[in-house]
């Protein structure tokens, strides 16, 4: 087990029940911001080729430049 993993289990078995509660949503809420992001990046993904046909024209030409 990697060193920092020995460190924190450590630090958690010493806090009260009620911190440990806390630590558990904070892991929680983390997991549920990855899922979100990775839910985000995959729908922009899947969007793209229809995006592509409206940034695509000849009209935004100009804009390719800046």
């Amino acid at each position: 087990m990697p060193r920092f993993a020995d460190s924190l289990i450590d630090k958690i078995q010493s806090l009260t029940p009620a911190q440990l509660s806390e630590v558990e949503e904070f892991i929680e809420s983390l997991q549920g911001w990855e899922q979100a992001r990775t839910l985000s990046h995959a729908s922009a993904a899947l969007s793209e080729p229809s995006l592509e046909r409206i940034w695509s024209n000849p009209e935004d030409d100009a804009y390719d430049a800046l």
